[in-house]
């Protein structure tokens, strides 16, 4: 009997021991190790290796066929069943090309949707991982940031409000892809959220902010802080006037008083040198008619 209970024990430690490792590689793989392969379908591997869809990562094929990934995409995408079965090859049916146009457009665009919802999963956190340490998704096109990666992401959750962009975790700003084939991705594909997930998931791969900022200079000098500030001051004038002006409100600036004052004394000075001018030109005539009567 203790032979038994001891081999049940080591057997029972052993299943243990595996399941541990099991939700280790669910939960921190991207960590430390690289994703486990896993089959994906033909139009997977067709729809990623076509140019202009090189940010996309490919979506395993055991989530695209669980149906609890897809909740609530059928309102969104039309044709959405024969977009499906495109998606994960079982398509068949016989359609003439403008209905296979559409069903391919809708294929893409569910796509596009589901992959938003993968690429906040931890598989799906690994393989952007990847994709950003390669610098897939290209560099900051901002000097001082010395080419540091960028990592796409959407302004919108909702398709069809903005394109993708591209987010530079050292200046912690957004960039528009310089690619034509790239700039027309719609950002809902990826969403507004993906961006800080990976970041908190991947916090070592989050970059030293940047410090430096380019200042301008004159002959090596550089330019006071007082003149930006004096120029910044001159346009946010001018757009207040017009904002000001658009709303039926005249105002008046202490700047303005000034000069009308200024206008009034060059006004006055330029009378007065008229006044003596004419009074000259009215000397020098009674002086020559003297000079005839002589």
């Amino acid at each position: 009997m203790a032979e038994s209970s001891t081999s049940e024990d080591l057997f029972a430690q052993a299943r243990g021991n595996e399941s541990n490792e099991r939700f280790y590689n669910l939960c921190f793989w991207g960590r430390n190790h690289p994703p486990f392969p896993m089959p994906c379908s033909q139009y997977t591997t067709q729809f990623i290796s076509s140019r202009g869809n090189e940010y996309f990562c490919e979506i395993d094929e055991e989530y695209l066929t669980d149906r609890f990934n897809l909740t609530g995409l059928n309102t969104e995408v039309p044709y959405y069943q024969y977009a499906l079965d495109l998606v994960t090859d079982v398509f068949d049916l016989d359609a003439d090309d403008d209905l296979r146009e559409q069903i391919e457009k809708s294929a893409r665009h569910l796509y596009g949707l589901v992959h938003a919802r993968y690429i906040v999963t931890t598989r799906g956190l690994g393989k952007m991982a990847e994709k950003y340490k390669n610098g897939d998704f290209g560099k900051c096109p901002r000097v001082l940031c010395e080419g540091q990666h960028l990592l796409p992401m959407g302004l919108h959750d909702i398709a069809n409000q903005s394109t993708v962009r591209l987010y530079c975790a050292k200046c912690e700003d957004i960039y528009n892809p310089k690619s034509s084939r790239h700039s027309s991705i719609d950002g809902a594909y990826f969403g507004s959220s993906f961006h800080s997930i990976f970041f908190q998931v991947f916090p070592n791969l989050v970059p030293p902010k940047s410090t430096r900022r380019y200042e301008p200079r004159i002959y090596g000098f550089r330019v006071h802080a007082s003149a930006a500030l004096a120029r910044w001051q001159d346009r946010y004038r001018e757009q207040m006037r017009s904002r000001l002006n658009e709303a039926g409100v005249e105002v008046k600036y202490a700047e303005d008083s000034e000069v009308e004052d200024d206008d009034e004394e060059d006004s006055e000075g330029e009378d007065q040198v008229s006044e003596v001018k004419e009074e000259k030109v009215l000397g020098d005539a009674a002086s020559g008619r003297m000079d005839l009567g002589n």
